[in-house]
């Protein structure tokens, strides 16, 4: 059972951090792979990002003696713009068949996951977390994302993410 907790980490922090525990003792995960984006396309129209490199390195000491965590290079590694359907397809080529996936979301994140791309090829190969923010009643899956992706209401699975006030951005 395995985790991949993508995003930008830039920088990564202790939510972070949390989020991978949650989703690890909740779906009972054997590993939660944390993946920074190379091109973090969504993003890197709107601000400046760090170097993947030194993100990757500051996951790395952020997961050094946890035996569940671990980081991963692959999409800082790509060139050009990375996609999580790319990542996910190499990582289930070099697992083993039995493997089972969930991709580690927060809500705001998976929220948007209509415009990512490919995702209803994602949807098939992986399972979602998604971590609500403390407070959120809402729905997880709104009727704009079921409308697009008619098959996602058996593929989610909710985190109880507690309330932590910090965000890269702030930081």
């Amino acid at each position: 059972r395995m985790g991949i907790l993508g995003g930008t980490f830039d920088p990564p922090h202790v939510a972070h951090l949390a989020l991978a525990e949650v989703a690890r003792e909740t779906l009972r995960l054997d590993t939660v792979l944390f993946m920074p984006a190379g091109d973090p396309w969504l993003k890197s129209s709107t601000r400046s990002i760090t170097p993947g490199a030194h993100r990757l390195a500051m996951l790395r000491v952020m997961t050094e003696g946890i035996f569940w965590a671990a980081a991963s290079g692959m999409e800082i590694d790509r060139d050009g713009p990375t996609y999580s359907l790319d990542t996910v397809r190499a990582l289930i080529a070099g697992g083993n068949a039995e493997d089972e996936w969930w991709f580690v979301i927060g809500l705001d994140g998976f929220r948007e996951l209509a415009s990512w791309h490919e995702p209803a090829a994602l949807l098939e190969l992986v399972r979602f977390a998604v971590a609500r923010r403390s407070g959120d009643e809402s729905p997880l899956v709104t009727p704009e994302l079921r409308a697009a992706l008619p098959a996602i209401d058996s593929r989610v699975d909710e985190l109880p993410m507690p309330r932590m006030d910090v965000s890269s951005t702030d930081i």
